[in-house]
């Protein structure tokens, strides 16, 4: 049979000879596989890189017994344009004639890698399928108390027995919308708006988690998933799977929650805005009320007093009516708050609603009436083993009494924040020993005949109300006055105590020796050598009397400080800049200098802090020209007028304190003054 009829044959044909298997034909779709090679050549040599031990084997197998012989996937490396890549071949081996009367042997080989491939892949498709098929018959057994069908609106159609057990429905309760009833009130109209959004949007997948009652009347929070059924497009019904994840969504509040109380601790100093953020945090997660009331530092003193605290935060769920803040408030001993404190742990309690069974403020009393109060829930917050507040928490209404849970989880937030709520408590206590110190030294201006004085303070709210400003008046023996004004550097207590320190040693200076006013700060000055050392203060001393001919003239020193401000009958302002001296605290050797200045009939002198003209970012002047232009209109106003119209009319930023005192010459031929 001549050969070259295999020539154009679309599967690879190889003819071999002898025993060796000398090859002896290629066809072009051979040479196109597998490139040419060597006629007469044993195939063992010249496709060493091609047939393998176990091929060759088998074509002496077909050779001596004549069986053809077929392989279904002979694994051959081929190195074509995209580099050598393993291929895989069938081969089908028979015995023929040749030419002669000698016999050869015929292999038709034909590449089947891309078949096989997909072949295996159907495979792995069917095996993977019939797994997923398992694990949804699994999923669907373990499940099957909670399996339901709905419509295409979450319309029950379908209901399991597992429902029914969970809620104690019916079967006929729980058909079409019926079971939107076993929800929390709360969570029914978001439950059937879900449903109607849900068909609307086309979603692929539905999830929700909401609160389902149970047959003890308590909730639990169930996730419900479903995925649509199509049909022509449209939706016809859902499929789905109820889960109870109670503990999932109780640990996820948790740490949600005690995240958020941290926050509030972390982010914000001040004692009443920390406790309404903490407040903020509980209601209305965890109550419908929460207020923080403030203790006395005594509170732990006699056992059987009654305390009187202050309530500093106060939050509500919305639409209940709010007790009022900064109150304080009459808490008998056989109250819940008193039992609170004396047990130094958390006290629950529970009550008909609007109707407490304990002693109460009247005030609160009427409010939990009125909004049907039935449960309360008070932690006490012990600081350096005192308690020095009280949180309470409410609910009303259908909400059930605080949990167990739910009190120890506000214990976990209240521990989270403690250090911040210690630390705050502890510089309020801190703010109120520096606030009656600074106000202590603060008294009202003397009476002083012939003349009229007025002093105003204002604290500084963003300062936390405690500083180094102080003015001071008082007479001396001979019949003139001194004016001080003066601002020690800082605000917090050791400001306060170096201010009375300071306000006290120059009033023991001034009235030890008849000096000038300069004279009086420079040796203010020495003396302040003895304190700490780091301690730097600004001061202006004014002395005023009459001369020889019955007139008042100033004689003044200004260490530092913004000059006074000399307002004329007529309305012209001036600043008083003759007498300019170093800080006080700083080492200075030279005489420090006074001035002096006769004041006209009917003059207004004022002696102020610098928390009346700064302003951050602003040069000093445009402060100091501001307050003449407030002043000068004000110059025949009584001169309490005069201080306040200033306080109010000046824009302060509060960021520091202002104090100022005023005096003001009567006009010519008067002798007798007023303090306002």
């Amino acid at each position: 049979m001549p050969l070259d009829v295999f020539d154009r044959a679309p599967v690879a044909v190889l003819v071999t000879c002898g025993d060796e298997h000398r090859l002896l034909y290629t066809n072009d779709a051979f040479r196109a596989m597998f490139g040419d090679r060597p006629i007469g050549a044993p195939v063992r040599e010249g496709l060493r890189d091609v047939l393998g031990q176990d091929v060759l084997a088998v074509f002496d197998e077909v050779r001596e017994t004549g069986e053809t012989a077929r392989l279904d996937e002979v694994r051959v490396t081929v190195d074509r344009s995209g580099g050598p890549r393993e291929r895989l071949f069938r081969m089908s081996l028979s015995k023929i004639p040749l030419q002669g009367g000698e016999s050869g042997l015929l292999a038709a080989v034909q590449e089947v890698t891309e078949q096989v491939s997909a072949a295996r892949r159907l495979h792995l498709m069917e095996k993977e399928w019939l797994r997923l098929q398992r694990r949804y018959q699994s999923m669907v057994w373990a499940d099957a108390h909670m399996v339901w069908v709905t419509g295409p609106h979450g319309e029950s159609r379908e209901v399991s027995q597992g429902w029914q057990r969970l809620t104690g429905q019916t079967t006929e309760e729980s058909l079409g919308h019926g079971w939107l009833d076993a929800l929390h009130p709360e969570d029914r109209v978001p439950a059937r708006d879900s449903w109607d959004k849900a068909t609307g949007d086309g979603l692929s997948l539905y999830e929700q988690i909401y609160r389902v009652r149970t047959r003890d009347g308590t909730y639990r929070h169930i996730r419900f998933r479903a995925v649509p059924v199509y049909e022509n497009g449209a939706v016809t019904e859902w499929v789905g799977a109820s889960t109870d994840v109670e503990q999932e969504w109780q640990e996820d509040r948790r740490r949600r929650l005690l995240d958020r109380a941290a926050a509030a601790a972390t982010d914000i100093t001040n004692l009443e805005e920390m406790c309404q953020a903490f407040a903020g945090v509980i209601v209305p997660e965890l109550a419908d009320s929460c207020h923080v009331y403030l203790l006395p530092e005594s509170s732990g003193g006699l056992p059987h007093a009654p305390i009187v605290t202050e309530r500093i935060a106060s939050a509500v769920r919305e639409g209940l009516p709010r007790l009022p803040t900064r109150r304080k408030e009459y808490h008998t001993v056989d109250g819940a708050l008193v039992r609170a404190v004396r047990r130094r742990r958390p006290v629950k309690l529970s009550y008909p609603p609007g109707r407490p069974s304990f002693s109460c403020p009247e005030a609160v009393r009427t409010w939990m009436a009125e909004i049907g109060s039935h449960s309360l829930a008070l932690l006490p917050i012990v600081v350096e083993g005192e308690v020095a507040a009280v949180v309470t928490t409410g609910v009303c209404g259908d909400r059930p009494p605080i949990p167990c849970g739910d009190v120890q989880l506000m214990r976990e937030m209240l521990d989270h924040a403690h250090d911040a709520v210690s630390k705050a408590l502890r510089f309020r206590r801190t703010q109120r020993v520096a606030l009656a110190l600074q106000h202590s030294l603060l008294a009202e201006p003397p009476h002083v005949p012939g003349l009229e004085l007025a002093a105003r303070y204002q604290a500084s709210p963003t300062a936390a109300e405690i500083g180094g400003d102080w003015y001071d008046a008082f007479p001396l023996p001979c019949g003139a006055v001194k004016l001080v004004i003066g601002d020690v550097a800082g605000h917090d207590l050791g400001a306060a105590v170096c201010m009375s320190q300071v306000r006290n040693m120059l009033r023991a200076l001034a009235v030890d020796r008849d000096g000038s006013p300069g004279d009086v700060l420079w040796r203010l000055n020495r003396a302040l050598e003895t304190l700490n050392g780091e301690s730097t203060a600004t001061c202006v001393l004014a002395r005023l009397e009459r001369d020889g001919d019955g007139l008042w003239r100033l004689a003044y020193s200004v260490a530092g400080h913004p000059p006074p401000l000399l307002v004329t009958g007529g309305g012209e302002g001036r600043f008083l800049q003759g007498a300019g001296n170093p800080l006080l605290g700083l080492y200075h050797d030279q005489p420090w200098i006074s001035a002096v200045e006769p004041l006209p009939p009917h003059s207004t002198l004022l002696l102020y802090t610098d928390g009346l003209i700064e302003r951050r970012g602003e040069d000093l002047g445009d402060g100091l020209e501001r307050l003449r232009r407030c002043a000068e209109p004000l110059a025949r106003e009584p001169l309490g007028r005069f201080c306040d119209e200033l306080l109010t009319g000046m824009p302060v930023t509060g960021e520091d304190d202002v104090a100022m005192i005023a005096l003001r010459v009567p006009a010519a031929g008067r002798y007798e003054g007023v303090a306002s």
